[in-house]
């Protein structure tokens, strides 16, 4: 492979020969590991576009045992996601949930687009970040199929807008299976909501980010469709523990 294309950078490890490595989401090739001598403390446009949030173009090669980089260049700089700290931990833990979220080696142009779009949309929006997310989380679900049966009950199939959400059963449930549920002990990962949850993953899911830019949820229903979306993706992806969830809950 020789091959330019476009990419955001995931995240770099710094190695004893001075090289680094590269973790790249490539809009042609998917997430790939690429080293380079590129110095990150210059101010080259090569050195720029191995920077944070950063959309690039990278010119990378096959060597012996892994792939190299040794010319980029910045497409666009989402410079003011840094200098926020709110938006800076929301785009972050955005970038590490992908990270987990997405195969080594697999194009996932899909992916990629909602991501860029997500970075745009973040680096104009002026607080209440927690709605994009979640916005960019059940997009996330879509694309790679694991969205959540809405249209019926994931128990028993009986069509309603319920408002009850069972996480192992991938969906949204009828009063009748939740309280059965309950009443056998298997109701540990289901909620319960008082807003119309289905229409708001609905609306999430099929409108693009930009319809996202000054719309926010009330901070009650936004925490707990975050709480709801997060457990699903910790049961259908298996995401544990991201590095970046502490700090980003505290900061939204």
């Amino acid at each position: 492979m020789d091959q330019i294309t476009e990419g955001i950078v995931f995240r770099q490890i710094k190695m004893a020969t001075g090289r680094r490595m590269i973790l790249l989401f490539t809009k042609k090739y998917g997430k790939i590991s690429v080293g380079t001598n590129i110095s990150e403390k210059g101010r080259t446009r090569s050195s720029l576009a191995l920077r944070p949030f950063t959309y690039g173009s990278y010119h990378i090669f096959e060597g012996r045992n892994y792939f190299n980089l040794d010319k980029a260049d910045s497409i666009r700089s989402f410079y003011s996601i840094g200098e926020d700290l709110d938006k800076y931990v929301s785009a972050g833990f955005v970038l590490e949930l992908t990270e987990k979220a997405v195969p080594e080696g697999i194009p996932q142009p899909a992916v990629f687009q909602v991501l860029l779009d997500f970075m745009e949309e973040i680096s104009e929006r002026n607080g209440q970040h927690r709605t994009l997310v979640l916005a960019y989380e059940i997009q996330l679900l879509r694309i790679l199929g694991f969205f959540p049966k809405l249209d019926s009950c994931a128990c028993c199939g009986r069509p309603g807008n319920w408002k009850s959400f069972s996480v192992p059963d991938g969906g949204t449930i009828c009063p009748e299976c939740r309280e059965k549920k309950s009443a056998s002990g298997e109701d540990s990962l289901i909620y319960d909501t008082e807003f119309d949850i289905v229409n708001v993953i609905q609306y999430f899911a099929g409108n693009p980010m930009k319809a996202f830019r000054k719309l926010a949820l009330q901070k009650d229903a936004a925490e707990h469709l975050q709480q709801i979306i997060r457990r699903y993706l910790e049961y259908y992806l298996d995401i544990g523990k991201l590095k970046s969830e502490s700090m980003w809950n505290e900061s939204v």
